[in-house]
């Protein structure tokens, strides 16, 4: 039987799945239910800025600058734990029911006044946190050179104030995000790990209607591509862990992630879908996956067809973009 543990955020895990942070996880039933199917640690589900900032009003007014699905889930008032005490006592209790690691999670915009609340969540008992950012730079007036410098802030905020480790998840939408990413990785406040990527809420628009509408929050197999050519394009050339979400589905796409390079795999759609079980369907793929390749350990293959492994690395970058339009192979 192979070995699936891994190290992620300095944390020991059984394996690389970690249940992202959803409603599935914003209570104790939700958390038990994930420990006790097989998964490696469990991001609980965001507490959002405002509510820490006691501004529970401005959260709908804040949904365009929210532009994930967690959003979503507060506005419907999905969230058990919907205040910052709950939260609290929330993070206590799992890490006294469940044996894998806690790894709590903070969605924000801005580094203002919320980020003494992570020492909080640090002395409650969490193993570690996740900076969930995501907002829409929808403003002509502001420069991608800011937009970026908001995402250090927040990152340089929150790593002054604690000693746990401290994850950042992000979306992709940046004008050069090998350089963000790098700087995110590096320096006295450098984030632990990136998890890549955000998938950001989606509109859609009913034609009939003439209304704007809810798109489907529920990722599908085809968004796993993003992430998977970012993390072969950095690991090993950031200096901090890399994590992938959006898109993972089933063992063979968690399988995908590690030969990327990614140090852990982070899902979320496909247990709604299939039910808490499809975590140990995932486990018992991988397991067979590594079996049939001969791997031992996850560290025999990790990173194995990341780009800077790669004795093609060209193949990683432009060159596939014009075999792909025109057609040569």
């Amino acid at each position: 039987m192979p070995d699936l543990s891994t190290s992620y955020l300095g944390l020991q895990l059984k394996n690389p799945l970690v249940v992202a942070s959803c409603g599935l996880t914003s209570g104790m039933q939700g958390v038990q239910n994930c420990a006790y199917a097989g998964a490696g640690a469990i991001v609980l589900k965001s507490l959002f800025e405002e509510q820490i900032n006691s501004d529970i009003t401005a959260l709908q007014a804040a949904a365009v600058d929210f532009p994930d699905n967690e959003t979503l889930d507060d506005l419907m008032g999905n969230g058990q734990a919907s205040d910052p005490q709950a939260y609290l006592t929330l993070v206590r209790e799992a890490k006294k029911v469940v044996d894998i690691p806690i790894i709590a999670s903070i969605n924000c915009i801005t580094a203002e006044r919320w980020a003494d609340y992570a020492r909080q969540l640090e002395i409650a008992g969490a193993a570690a946190l996740e900076v969930n950012v995501g907002f829409l730079a929808n403003s002509a007036e502001q420069s991608s050179a800011a937009v970026e410098r908001r995402y250090e802030e927040i990152l340089q905020s929150v790593k002054s104030q604690v000693k746990i480790p401290v994850a950042m998840k992000i979306g992709p939408y940046f004008s050069s995000f090998a350089s963000l990413a790098q700087r995110l990785g590096q320096g006295p406040h450098a984030a632990d790990a990136l998890v890549l990527f955000n998938r950001f809420y989606r509109l859609d628009i009913d034609v009939d209607k003439l209304q704007v509408t809810a798109g489907n929050p529920f990722s599908n197999a085809a968004e796993i591509h993003t992430s998977l050519r970012w993390i072969m394009l950095l690991a090993n050339r950031v200096d901090c862990q890399l994590a992938a979400t959006t898109g993972i589905h089933d063992g063979f796409d968690v399988a995908k992630q590690l030969l990327a390079g990614a140090t852990a795999t982070q899902i979320c759609s496909t247990i709604y879908t299939n039910g808490f079980a499809q975590i140990n369907v995932i486990l018992e793929q991988l397991n067979s996956w590594m079996e049939t390749h001969g791997f031992n350990t996850i560290n025999d293959f990790r990173g194995r067809l990341s780009q800077k492994k790669s004795n093609d690395p060209e193949s990683y970058e432009r060159l596939q973009y014009i075999k792909g339009l025109t057609g040569l192979a």
